[in-house]
């Protein structure tokens, strides 16, 4: 185990800390949640269950929380975090209409299609908006991921770790899915928001030519659209300039501005991380990050 593999869970040699230190993730984020409420149970539990309705941006700082403490804080805080969401799932229900029956929000196939969701969106945007990841690093990202999953109560062994294995849960779970109404609610939500007082400040960050919420919707794989609908067809093309031009403004944000975006807690968790990780010999005068770049780290971890 190395010095930086102490200091935080994932250390920045490791692919996880390229993808969720790149500033793409806000599109990635959003578009997980699309994703992820195409499964008619998760969806649910994510509306009974939460104020989604009143603040979907809540939940993708909330997120953005969990993500950056399971990545960038330290073990504990890490752990400490992996117990407060599995003591929150386990006391949590979801009541489906439909059939009348009460489902566990800490479901194993719940839980799994989240997490799935989640990380495949990030990958896939931070690649396409210009992240020059091979495929082997996409795999070892989803490789690393695995132990991210564990935190909120899943399995290593039943995660998939690769590329392939993630095509192929996907390509099983399709039938499943479908657009309920609360799912076609959520995507509107999520298309047009009214960002946040505190996250008004990003906006200058957006593709002119492309609002925010419909960049994340035109990311979703092809057949997650069709099932949408929600609006007509553009080149892909189109989609990936707009991508990559975001990913360059947010990306060029100084640190401390970019940070604002999030909650005071996630902040001050970071702040925390560059502590750690300076007084262990890594330059942080650029902010975490900086530590992309190798020749930043001591010698011992390069």
């Amino acid at each position: 185990m190395t010095a930086s593999e102490e200091l935080v869970v994932q250390p920045p040699q490791s692919v996880t800390w390229l993808v969720h230190i790149d500033r793409s993730m806000w599109v990635g984020g959003v578009r997980g949640l699309m994703l992820q409420a195409l499964h008619p149970l998760a969806m649910l539990g994510v509306w009974q269950n939460s104020g989604f309705q009143e603040d979907p941006f809540g939940r993708l700082r909330r997120t953005a929380d969990f993500v950056g403490r399971v990545t960038f804080g330290s073990p504990r805080e890490a752990d400490e975090i992996g117990r407060r969401v599995r003591g929150i799932h386990r006391a949590l229900r979801v009541r489906d209409p439909a059939t009348g029956r009460t489902h566990r929000v800490d479901d194993p196939e719940l839980l799994l299609w989240v997490h799935c969701a989640e990380v495949s969106s990030y990958l896939e945007v931070a690649r396409r908006g210009g992240l020059g990841l091979t495929g082997r690093q996409a795999d070892r990202y989803l490789h690393e991921q695995r132990r991210s999953a564990t935190y909120v109560g899943l399995h290593l062994d039943d995660v998939p770790g690769s590329r392939a294995e993630l095509d192929a849960y996907f390509e099983q779970m399709r039938p499943s899915l479908r657009v309920t109404p609360e799912a076609a609610s959520a995507v509107r939500f999520l298309l047009w928001p009214r960002l946040p007082r505190e996250l008004r400040m990003l906006s200058p960050g957006k593709p002119v030519y492309l609002p925010f919420g419909a960049l994340c919707y035109y990311t979703l794989p092809g057949w997650a659209r069709r099932m949408y609908g929600a609006l007509p067809e553009i080149p892909q093309a189109t989609v990936t300039a707009a991508l990559k031009a975001f990913r360059f403004g947010m990306n060029v944000l100084p640190e401390p501005v970019h940070d604002r975006a999030f909650m005071p807690a996630t902040r001050e968790m970071l702040q925390s991380s560059r502590e750690r990780l300076s007084a262990a010999g890594y330059d942080v005068s650029r902010g975490l990050k900086g530590l992309t770049d190798p020749r930043r780290w001591p010698k011992a971890a390069a």
